[in-house]
Formats: C-alpha cells, structure tokens, sequence
C-alpha cells in the first residue's frame, strides 16, 4: 500500500449511505455555492446593523476553493451596498525558504536513503509553527483597529485564518473542507500547492509535503474547530460551483445519526504498472482507466463517506467524521488505545489478469518508523486471497534454505545497477486459493503474485512504509523505474521469517469459533504480533452477532449480496453488495445478516481482538 500520488478522478455513485436526515438539518443545508455565500452574507449584515461591522473569517483545508467563495461573498456584499475589506491568512507564513529550512526535519533530501524522496516524519508543530509570530500579531492588530474604528465587512482568509490567536477576534467563522482525493488532484492538475508556499514544485513533492506537513498542520486543526463549536458552519469544498454549508450543531446532528447504522466508505481507484481488471469489470470502472491496482476501500486517511436523503448528498473526509464521531464508531477503548484515529486500514490488491506480481517488499517496525518517521507504531499487514486464477501465488517469508544476505546484495545491485535475478530462489511462496488468510507482521518479505485480488488488511500508520526490496527493474505508467528501498528494507527485514515459521504462524488453518443456526464462524487468522483478529462466517441463509465495544468490519468476499440489519431496530440497516466493505459501528448492538442472493454466503469479519488495549 502506498500514498495516494495517482488517484483517479473518478467518482463512485454507489458507495453511498442512505441515512434518514431530519427535516431541520435538510431544511438547513444550503445546496450551491450562491446559496452558501448568500446566507453568509445574511448573517453578517445582522452582525453589522447590530455592532456597525463584521470580521469573517474563512478557513480551509490546503486546495479549497476558499479565495473564490470569498470573491463570491465580497460580489453579493457590493451589490448590497456593504464596504468590503480583505486581509489574506497567506500573509502569515513565514517566508518560503526560511519554511523549507524549518521543514528539512521532517521533509529530509537524503537520497541515499530514499532515492526519490517519498518519505518524512510527522510534522508535529502545529499550524502556528508555520507561521510568523510578528505576521500573527500585525494581522491581529489590523483586526482589533478594524473593530474598533471601522465598518463594513472585513474578510480574513486562507488556511489558518481561524488560529488561537485570530480566531476570538471573528465574528462569524467558516471552515471549507476537502476530501484529500479532490486535494491530491488539485496539486496534480497545478490549482492548489503547499501550505506558505506560492510556488508549485513537482507533484511528487507536493504530495509527500502534504501528507507529511499539510494534514498534520490542518488535521487537528480543523477537528479542534469543530468539536469545540469554534466555527458557525462548516462548509463542503470539493464542487466549487456546490459548495454547501451546515451548522455545526446540524453537522453533529447528522453524524450521530449516521453512526447509528452500518457505513460504507467511497473508494478511491488507482491504476498501476501491476494492475490488474477484477474490480474494474465487477464495479464498472470507466473504459479509460488502463487497468485498477488498488482499491481504497476503507483507507481511513483517504476516503471520503457519503450520507444521501431524499435527493440530499453531502461528502465528508471520513477521517473529518472520525474526529467528531469517533468514539462512537469505535468504542471507548479503541479511540483512547488509539489515540481517536480508525485504527484497521483495508484495500484490495488487483493483479487479476495483470502483467506481473506485486513488488518484493516489506514494512517496518514500531521502533524504527517511530524513530524515523514520528509514527504511531508498527505497519502489520495481512492478506485475504478473495479471487484467485491460473497460477497464482503469494509470497511470504523467506525460503528454509534462502541466503538473505545474497538476496538482499543481489536487491541492491538491482536497484542500482538494474541487474535482475530470480527472487523465487529466496522469497517463500503458496499458490494461492480463495479463502487463504495470510499474516503479515512488520519486517515480513512479502508480494501478492500476479493473477488473484487480495483483501489486504493493515495495522495503523498515518503514513506508509512500503519498503520495494525487488521490482523486476520495472517502470511505472510515466515510463520512471519504480522506487527501490533497500536500505531501509535491510535495516527492517525480518532474517527468521522462514517457511517452516510461516507455515506454523502466518498462514493458520481456520478454527471454529462458534456455530449457531445454518452458521459456522471461523477464526481465520490471529497473532500475538497483530492486535486484530481475521474471521469468516459460512452461512446459506442467516446469522446472527452483536457490536458492543467494538466495531466489526464486513466484507462480502463470496455470495451476491447481503442485508445488514439491527435486530433492536430493523430501521438501521445496510444493503451490502459483493466486495463491498460495511462498517457496523461500536455500539450497534444484536444484529442479522441475511442472505439475499444465490448461494452460500461467506463474510469476511475483522475486529480488534480480544485484550487489544493492553498490548
């Protein structure tokens, strides 16, 4: 798994939520943009016949269309008559060098290390840290003289117009969001850049600088806005032409009802050089994509969730609905064990009728990503085999007999000097079969072969640390050889994963956990080194289970389709289709899952296992 550097623009009409939204919070929601800045525009000449002036200040997630919205409101405000002033949140950064110097720690340049510079360290200053101190204090001058002397409308915007320091001194506060698809496409096509920086650098640059700096800077930023009530509305960006607006308190309202019913997430679709035409066929992807690699299912940091009602659709980053839900998606445990971020992260992997395997790889440790990459801890992985053709293999560990240190000075001859080499003779593998569950802890040597789709279910990291020891000297779509880590694939690999460990420990037959009426529920993988626990359930017709404490993730790896259903309530339910991934959230309680299609049933269930907070 990897950054979402090649999203493709394409936006999935099914992945929707059908939540039942109060009339009042419908009602409320305003559907465009002239609408969004028309009521702004209300609430501020209120503002300013009952105090003679109004500061607003409009902030944003980097990309957001928040100078055009503003232009928009400063449009309807001259019409009306109102004095309009503006002061641009740009003004408070530090200047871009002195910013490029302050960054090194966390964007370094050694390509000794990492060739292409794909990696960082969270930045951890917050958005203040980005700015200067005397630009903060001016622009908070020119804001108090403002109040003080003047009338009219002043607009402060930008991201970070909303700081500690201004915030008190707004009278009216917006927030613009953006799902980080539309963002990672907006640096892509030249619309949107970095944080404090007006020069656009190569997109691969301003990725890394995103992940690493621009969600760490405005992350916590804009959760803190809005779960402490700090702003009046908050505002959807990613149609400049349909930007919405709801109250914070509607905002609330709807996410709370939302959890009280299974979820599914909007994927994001990336091509890639080993992708492969499983899911592009099943899901109808479009004709142009040249084939589908990845699927972004439930990427907690890259999706977005969509809640729909009676021709109402509104997005949200999910990660935005994590912050201000997350409990009660989660449970109490895992969002104090975890911090309150969605600890379990899921894709599917699509080599199906691909040209080649996956790349040799591996995934660091808790130690050393912390150490180096300011992580939350280790980047476990595992694999799910759901569809499996001719010939199809995965590999895990190294062979019993395997001389690692040849095979890691062959991987970096390869790397540096293109000379390829037979990996089989080292990496471990099994054909592959649906059904298999493959564990794969941090430091494991491991790739999906060509030919499957695999379920790939991962541990927490903000990032992603995919170390390519091997890749066949393969270029990717822009005719660039893939990115090669061996240097820190070498400090991380796992020596004593061999085929005799990995047949005892990583690859586990199924054990019956429980059997009830036409069901049987199976323990397909679970580990000492991974805090949650693979399971699948068989059944023709029904079964039942309950979400107390936990959340529990469903994939419908074999059958047609599904219903999700609360018994205590058969209101809240889910209409799962094959291959769709449904959240049941902490909390939900005694549930159903019927069958309503053809043929046996298997659901593929992951949960945080037992004792999870302790570890």
């Amino acid at each position: 798994m990897s950054f979402m550097f090649n999203p493709y623009p394409y936006d999935d009409p099914n992945a929707i939520n059908h939540v039942s939204i109060s009339p009042d919070i419908r009602e409320s929601v305003t559907r465009d943009t002239g609408a969004t800045a028309r009521r702004v525009l209300k609430d501020a000449q209120k503002i300013i016949a009952e105090k003679g002036r109004c500061v607003l200040g409009i902030d944003g997630y980097v990309s957001a269309p928040i100078d055009r919205f503003r232009g928009m409101v400063e449009l309807l405000g001259a019409a009306e008559g109102v004095t309009v002033r503006c002061i641009s949140a740009a003004g408070l950064y530090l200047p871009e060098e002195e910013l490029h110097d302050k960054l090194l720690p966390y964007l370094p340049e050694d390509r000794e290390t990492d060739p292409p510079l794909l990696y960082g360290r969270l930045y951890d200053k917050g958005i203040e840290g980005l700015m200067d101190p005397e630009k903060i204090e001016q622009t908070a001058k020119s804001l108090r003289n403002f109040a003080e002397s003047s009338k009219g409308l002043l607009l402060l915007w930008g991201s970070g117009a909303l700081i500690d320091a201004l915030l008190p001194l707004c009278d009216l506060r917006l927030f613009i969001d953006m799902t980080q698809k539309r963002t990672i496409l907006n640096i892509k096509n030249g619309s949107a850049g970095n944080l404090g920086y007006t020069e656009r650098r190569s997109p691969t640059e301003m990725i890394r600088h995103s992940y690493y700096v621009d969600f760490e800077a405005l992350m916590p930023h804009r959760g803190r806005l809005a779960r402490e009530g700090k702003i009046d509305y908050y505002l959807t960006g990613d149609d400049p032409e349909h930007i919405q607006s709801l109250s914070i308190p509607a905002l609330k309202a709807l996410f709370g009802a939302m959890v009280q019913q299974p979820l599914r997430c909007k994927p994001v679709y990336i091509e890639g050089v080993w992708g492969g035409f499983y899911v592009k066929r099943l899901r109808n992807l479009p004709e142009e994509m040249k084939n589908c690699a990845w699927v972004f299912d439930l990427i907690p940091m890259e999706v977005s969730i969509v809640a729909e009602d009676s021709g109402l659709s509104l997005e949200f980053p999910f990660y935005f609905f994590v912050q201000l839900i997350g409990e009660q998606l989660m449970g109490k445990k895992a969002h104090e064990k975890f911090g309150g971020y969605f600890p379990i992260r899921f894709n599917y992997d699509d080599t199906y009728h691909a040209s080649g395997n996956m790349s040799i790889q591996c995934h660091p440790d808790g130690d050393y990503v912390r150490k180096n990459n300011g992580e939350l801890g280790r980047q476990d992985e595992s694999y799910y085999m759901v569809v499996a053709g001719q010939e199809a293999k995965t590999y895990c560990g190294f062979r019993r007999d395997a001389d690692v240190e040849e095979f890691i000075e062959k991987a970096r001859r390869a790397e540096k000097y293109g000379e390829g080499f037979d990996h089989d003779q080292y990496v471990y593998s099994e054909p592959s079969r649906p059904g298999m569950q493959f564990l794969i802890p941090a430091g494991t040597i491991h790739a999906s072969g060509r030919n499957q789709v695999i379920l790939e279910i991962g541990s927490l990291t903000i990032g992603s640390y995919t170390y390519k020891m091997y890749d066949y000297m393969r270029k990717d779509l822009d005719g660039n050889l893939r990115p090669i880590h061996t240097y820190h694939g070498d400090k991380v690999l796992r020596r004593d994963f061999r085929e005799p460990w990995v047949k005892e420990n990583l690859l586990q037959q199924p054990r019956v956990l429980r059997e009830g009426d036409g069901f049987v529920e199976t323990v397909v993988g679970e580990h000492d080194l991974l805090y949650f626990s693979l399971h699948n359930v068989r059944f023709p017709e029904r079964y039942t289970d309950e979400a107390t404490d936990r959340f529990h993730v469903l994939v419908l790896v074999e059958g047609e389709k599904c219903l999700i259903r609360s018994l205590n309530d058969p209101s809240k339910y889910f209409a799962q289709n094959y291959l769709d991934m449904v959240i049941v959230p902490a909390g939900f309680g005694p549930y159903e899952v019927i069958n309503e299609g053809v043929g046996v049933i298997t659901m593929h269930k992951t949960l945080l296992k037992d004792g999870f907070e302790n570890e």
